[in-house]
């Protein structure tokens, strides 16, 4: 048996995790990049117009980090939208200046440094009514809104992690490629996983495995994530992220021109 591991189970497990990586920074390496400060931070399209909307709206995002990073990792955040509400509120964790963990009104589907947001969850009406306040405690409460650590975590996507295991009736999964999620904390072995659909273990991010109905089953090595989807059939790879049915139902976005000039820059003066 130990023979049959180090021969066939430890190389297959390398090759997933290698050849994900080397096509993932590849895709990354050839890609035509601005500065970060130059970079679209715009409106994609997909948050409904607030005027127009009047139920209440809860949408998670999750876009590729800048740099050579985002051959690896996504950052994630979450926006919220009373009923009635003329705007969004969008609670994100972020590394650089002040408390990591902010609350703004800053475009709730903007490009993240030119790398367009995926839309993880959608949730409106009644449900969105009901799961605003427990989103808005839960992040008040995240236990890690002193600190920022890239790698293994808290980062972004542990503090949007969080907030789904706080409210499982969101039902969110974060994909493969958010590196963070499964940091669960320093003193904390196990988990619900964050859909609330099963559970998990993690030993302080770095090792681990997430089984439940939503995620599937997860294998967690160094932060990155090997496992397969049952539900919606996918194998799940780091770097990449998905290879099979998407997790959610797309959604199309509507054709707009880019901006002349949007930037970070311009929207902290906003």
């Amino acid at each position: 048996m130990r023979r049959l591991i180090y021969r066939y189970l430890l190389p297959a497990i390398a090759a997933l995790i290698a050849l994900p990586l080397m096509v993932s920074g590849a895709s990354v390496a050839t890609a035509e990049r601005k500065h970060w400060s130059n970079a679209r931070w715009d409106s994609i399209g997909l948050a409904p117009d607030p005027v127009a909307t009047q139920d209440a709206v809860i949408q998670v995002y999750a876009a590729r980090v800048w740099g050579w990073r985002g051959a690896l990792a996504v950052h994630s955040w979450i926006v919220v939208k009373p009923a009635g509400a003329p705007g969004y509120t969008r609670y994100e964790v972020v590394g650089w200046g002040g408390s990591p963990v902010r609350v703004s009104q800053r475009v709730p589907d903007g490009y993240w440094a030119g790398n367009a947001p995926e839309l993880l969850l959608d949730v409106r009406g009644p449900d969105a009514a009901a799961a605003i306040p427990l989103v808005i405690a839960a992040a008040e409460r995240y236990p890690g809104r002193d600190a920022y650590v890239m790698w293994p975590g808290p980062n972004s996507n542990s503090f949007v992690a969080w907030i789904a295991r706080e409210v499982p009736e969101l039902g969110l999964h974060l994909p493969p490629t958010a590196i963070g999620k499964d940091w669960i904390g320093h003193d904390r072995l196990f988990a619900r996983a964050p859909s609330g659909t099963g559970f998990q273990f993690s030993l302080f991010g770095l090792a681990g495995v997430t089984a439940a109905a939503t995620e599937g089953l997860e294998l967690n090595l160094l932060g990155l994530t090997i496992g397969l989807d049952f539900l919606r059939p996918a194998l799940k790879l780091p770097g990449i992220g998905r290879l099979g049915m998407p997790a959610v139902e797309p959604v199309r976005v509507p054709d707009a021109p880019a901006p002349a000039v949007t930037t970070e820059a311009s929207q902290a003066k906003s």
